[in-house]
């Protein structure tokens, strides 16, 4: 896998990787972005929903994904951490965990645990969060078909006052331009339709599926999109242009 570079900049705006001072600055913007979210009202209870105690989780996980992703912050001269995107670099899907995944997964829950020691649930709808993470792995183990594995984009956000400036075009590159070195393809999934699946589909994505995470109760629905490797549409092509001549013949 080739090295990322650890910033770009043009034009006033720099892109770079996540550091521990950017991580503050970060958090404020995913809860700005996310403060109306249909994902967020679901699963929390917004009346029990406590930003010190989501403080901590996000910083548990954005220093867990310091070492085991790949989190880029865009910097604006008037704002740092204008936009955030955290992403998990793909492995083949026929490999098994290593110990390493095995040691940071644990390593992350027991910290996690910790927080909910200190803090509580705060407001987390504990029976939704893990219905989602079963509808999520029902999708992807559905959905995800190349054998080397995706880059998958796990959060995309731009402070409000700096959306519409292409921000998130420019965060989104960086990975991009790997991805399609390396032919992998892109994964992302979004708890809005409108505007987000045409804004993702400017950027190369196709929509493919959607599912409900219902409790009975009510219901967040999640649409998956896939931003196809340079060459995979005709490589699709040429193996359904097989089949229909192997069942010709």
């Amino acid at each position: 896998m080739a090295k990322q570079p650890d910033s770009t900049s043009a034009g006033g705006l720099e892109i770079a990787r996540l550091e521990a001072k950017d991580i503050d600055h970060a958090i404020k913007t995913i809860q700005l972005a996310f403060a109306d979210d249909p994902f967020a009202g679901w699963i929390y209870d917004r009346s029990k929903f406590s930003p010190k105690r989501n403080h901590a989780s996000l910083t548990i996980r954005m220093k867990w994904g310091m070492r085991n992703g790949h989190i880029y912050v865009a910097h604006t001269p008037e704002k740092r951490c204008a936009g955030i995107a955290m992403w998990v670099g793909p492995k083949p899907l026929s490999q098994k965990q290593t110990w390493d995944d095995w040691w940071q997964d644990w390593a992350l829950w027991f910290r996690q645990l910790g927080m909910n020691a200190r803090f509580g649930r705060g407001g987390l709808k504990v029976d939704r969060y893990y219905l989602w993470k079963q509808c999520q792995a029902n999708m992807q183990s559905e959905v995800w078909t190349n054998p080397e594995g995706y880059w998958f984009c796990n959060i995309l956000t731009i402070h409000p006052e700096c959306q519409g400036k292409g921000i998130g075009k420019a965060l989104m590159k960086v990975v991009f331009d790997q991805a399609d070195t390396e032919r992998v393809p892109c994964y992302l999934e979004s708890s809005k339709f409108e505007p987000n699946v045409k804004i993702y589909e400017k950027m190369g994505f196709r929509f493919v599926k959607d599912i409900k995470c219902d409790d009975g109760e009510a219901a967040c629905t999640l649409f998956s999109m896939i931003r196809d490797a340079p060459g995979q549409d005709a490589e699709d092509a040429e193996d359904v242009g097989k089949d229909a001549e192997d069942v010709a013949a």
